[in-house]
């Protein structure tokens, strides 16, 4: 027979960085996970993205074993790696200036992740959250345009 999901717990943690302290450990043992074996494996297969977070999400079934799924780094943590930080007013102050192909490729490698149905709507998707931070796209800026992508990007 199946095993039976219990419980489904979501967290962002640094890659190859999961300890027990908090707030991994309280929200583990909550959900009766063995901590240490998930810490073990999680930095495992997390080793080679060090430096970024991982969004993981763990299914917690019946017998207390667990197993889990890993996704592709938060869009702002890609965008914050290529400008430097986000804008604490993103409408007044820009934080830094991005270009549409480095959109393209945030979009592309979080196409999974993402619920759109081609590149360009994932660059939307990507843009919105440049447009959030206070970071511009090849110099626009998209609290004022809206977008920076033509409608012939593809």
């Amino acid at each position: 027979m199946a095993k039976k999901v219990v419980n489904v717990v979501k967290l962002q943690i640094a890659a190859a960085k999961a300890t027990p302290a908090p707030p991994v450990g309280p929200a583990l043992g909550q959900a009766g996970i063995n901590i240490a074996q998930f810490t073990k494996e999680f930095n495992a297969r997390t080793a080679d993205q060090a430096g970024s977070i991982i969004p993981v999400e763990i299914s917690v079934f019946d017998d207390r074993s667990f197993e889990f799924v890993t996704k592709t780094p938060p869009a702002a943590d890609q965008l914050r790696k290529i400008v430097g930080k986000g804008s604490g007013e993103p409408n007044t102050k820009k934080a830094g200036n991005v270009t549409l192909d480095q959109i393209r490729a945030i979009a592309e490698n979080k196409m999974a992740d993402l619920n759109a149905n081609d590149i360009t709507n994932a660059m939307r998707m990507i843009e919105g959250t440049a447009r959030s931070m206070g970071v511009t796209v090849d110099g626009v800026d998209l609290t004022v345009e809206g977008t920076a992508i033509k409608e012939d990007a593809e």
